[in-house]
C-alpha cells in the first residue's frame, strides 16, 4: 500500500518553485509499462528548434499531434514543411494528471454552468457545454477511425445526490437550464423520488440524472499519439528534462533553460498544467497546483461483480462528492472525496508532492462500493492500487489557452480544474491553428471564457483566495471527472 506523507522520516512541503516531484506514486493506469516513457529522441537535446512543448501529457502530446496535422495539411490548411518539434518533459512522458485522473470523458452538462452563466451570460455558459459535447464526439471519432486500443466506452453518466437540500438545488439548476432552451440539455433526464435509488442503484438516492459521456484508458491514448509523433521524425521527445526557464533573445526568439541545456526556439508552448507557473510566474495565483485522489477497486478472484454500465458523479448526504468509472473486467476506478481533506489545506493546496497520499482520506475507498451500492454487500470488492495526482486549479475554474499576454511567440494551454479529458483534444486543435497560423484566439471555436488574459491574471493577483473559485466556491480536487 502507498506510503503517506506522514510516514516519511522527512517533513515535505510544497515546492513553491513549482516542479514536479521524482517518484510519484504508480497510478492503475500505469501499471503496463510503455518502451516510450522514458524515450529520448536524441541522446543531446537539439540546438535548434522551431517549437518547443513543454511538458508531454495530454495536452502536450495533442498539441503536437494537431501541428503535424496542421502542416501536412491535413486540417483543411496548405501543406507546408513540417517544423521541428521538441517536447520537453519533466519527468516520464505521460506521468502527471493525465496518468494519474479517473479516465473520464464527461462533458459539463450543468455543473459550473450556472456560475458562468452568471458571469457571462447564457450563451457564454452554453458554449462551454456544447464545446466539450464537441470533443467527445470528435475524439470518439478519431480513436475509432484510429483503431486506437484505449478502451473507449460511450455510456450514460449518471449525477446521484442523496442530500434532499442539495437534490432540490440540483432540480433547481436543471429546470433553469430547461428554461435557457439549450439543445444539448434534449439529453438529461432527470428523476426524483422512488425512482432514483431503483434507476441509479445507490443506496439512499432521492435524486439522479443521466446524460451521454464516454470512459477511456488515458495512458493508452497519449502513448499512441506519441509514438505516430515520433514515427513523422518531426518530433524530438526528451523525458526527464525539467525546463527551468525561458528566457527571450534579442530576435524575437527563446532560449529554453533546462538542467542538461539549452534550447533555442521560435516558439514556446506551455502544456505543463499544474506546474506553469515555475516557468510562467505571472500565472503563480491564477493556477495552483491541488492534490487529488483515485484508486481502484476489484473484486477476488472468481466473484462476479454486479453489473454496472454507467459512469456515476456520486454525492453523499454529507455532501462527498465521488466520481466513477467501471471496466470491462469488472473493477472500477473512483476518486474525489475532496470534503473529507477540504479542511487540511497543507496536505492537498499549493502541492506538488503526488509521492505520497493525502492523509485525511487515504482510507476513505475502503469498502465503498460495499456501502454506496446495492448488490455489492457480499463481493469482497476492496482497493487494489491508489493513487494521487497534481491538478492546475484555476481562479475563476475557466482553463487558460492562448498568446500569454504580452508575451509574443508563447502560448499556454493548462488550468483545467481536474476536467481536462473532456476539453484537451478540441482546444489543443484549435491552439495549433493559432500556433502555426497565427489565428487569433476569437477565429477559434474555443469558448470566449478560456482565453488567457491580462485581465483574468490581474484578477488573481490582486484577488484574495478566499474570492477565487478553488477555495471560495467548493470547486475541490476530483482528478479529472
Amino acid at each position: 500500500m502507498p506510503i503517506s506523507c506522514t510516514d516519511q522520516t522527512t517533513t515535505i512541503s510544497p515546492n513553491s518553485t513549482c516542479y514536479p516531484v521524482a517518484n510519484p506514486l504508480e497510478s492503475f493506469w500505469q501499471t503496463e509499462t510503455h518502451p516510450l516513457s522514458d524515450h529520448r529522441s536524441t541522446s543531446e537535446l537539439p540546438l535548434e528548434t522551431d517549437i518547443v512543448i513543454i511538458g508531454a501529457g495530454f495536452a502536450g502530446i495533442s498539441t503536437a499531434h494537431h501541428l503535424v496535422k496542421e502542416f501536412k495539411g491535413e486540417l483543411g490548411t496548405t501543406p507546408r514543411p513540417l517544423p521541428s518539434i521538441t517536447i520537453l518533459e519533466a519527468r516520464a512522458a505521460c506521468s502527471g494528471a493525465t496518468g494519474r485522473n479517473g479516465g473520464h470523458l464527461r462533458p459539463d452538462f450543468y455543473g459550473h454552468i450556472p456560475k458562468y452563466i452568471e458571469r457571462s451570460g447564457p450563451r457564454a455558459g452554453a458554449e462551454i457545454a456544447e464545446f466539450e459535447i464537441a470533443n467527445l464526439r470528435a475524439l470518439k471519432k478519431f480513436i475509432e477511425e484510429e483503431n486506437i486500443d484505449c478502451d473507449l466506452t460511450l455510456t450514460r453518466s449518471i449525477d446521484v445526490w442523496c442530500n434532499k437540500q442539495a437534490a432540490e438545488n440540483a432540480k433547481a439548476i436543471y429546470d433553469s437550464m430547461r428554461a435557457h432552451k439549450f439543445d444539448y440539455m434534449d439529453d438529461v433526464i432527470f428523476y426524483t423520488g422512488d425512482k432514483a435509488e431503483g434507476i441509479c442503484g445507490v443506496k439512499g438516492a432521492v435524486a439522479c440524472a443521466s446524460f451521454s459521456a464516454g470512459t477511456l484508458w488515458p495512458f493508452k491514448l497519449v502513448m499512441h499519439l506519441l509514438h505516430k509523433l515520433l514515427e513523422s521524425k518531426s518530433v524530438n521527445l526528451q523525458t526527464h528534462t525539467p525546463v527551468q526557464s525561458v528566457r527571450s533573445d534579442e530576435a524575437g526568439g527563446f532560449f529554453v533553460d533546462t538542467p542538461r541545456g539549452q534550447v533555442h526556439t521560435r516558439k514556446v508552448i506551455y502544456a505543463n498544467n499544474a506546474y506553469v507557473a515555475g516557468t510562467l510566474p505571472e500565472y503563480a495565483k491564477n493556477i495552483i497546483p491541488c492534490k487529488g485522489i483515485c484508486c481502484r477497486i476489484a473484486v477476488p478472484d472468481g466473484i462476479r461483480p454486479p453489473l454496472l454500465n454507467n459512469s456515476y458523479i456520486n454525492r453523499t448526504i454529507d455532501h462527498t462528492l465521488s466520481y466513477l468509472v467501471p471496466r470491462s473486467d469488472g473493477s472500477i476506478v473512483v476518486g474525489g472525496a475532496a470534503a473529507k481533506f477540504k479542511p487540511f489545506r497543507e496536505q492537498w493546496y499549493d502541492n506538488v508532492d503526488d509521492s505520497c497520499l493525502i492523509d485525511a482520506a487515504a482510507e476513505y475507498y475502503y469498502n465503498y462500493m460495499q456501502r454506496t451500492y446495492r448488490g455489492w454487500e457480499d463481493t469482497g470488492a476492496k482497493v487494489d492500487t491508489i493513487w494521487t495526482g497534481v491538478m492546475g486549479y484555476s481562479y475563476d475554474s475557466n482553463p487558460h489557452i492562448g498568446q500569454v499576454p504580452s508575451k509574443e511567440g508563447q502560448f499556454i494551454i493548462a488550468g483545467f480544474n481536474g476536467h481536462g479529458m473532456p476539453v484537451i483534444w478540441l482546444a489543443a486543435q484549435e491552439l495549433a491553428s493559432m500556433v502555426s497560423r497565427g489565428v487569433s484566439f476569437e477565429e477559434t471555436k474555443i469558448p470566449r471564457l478560456f482565453k488567457t488574459s491580462a485581465q483574468r491574471i490581474n484578477r488573481a493577483k490582486l484577488g484574495r483566495e478566499e474570492d477565487g473559485d478553488i477555495i471560495g466556491s467548493g470547486n475541490l480536487p476530483t482528478t479529472n471527472p
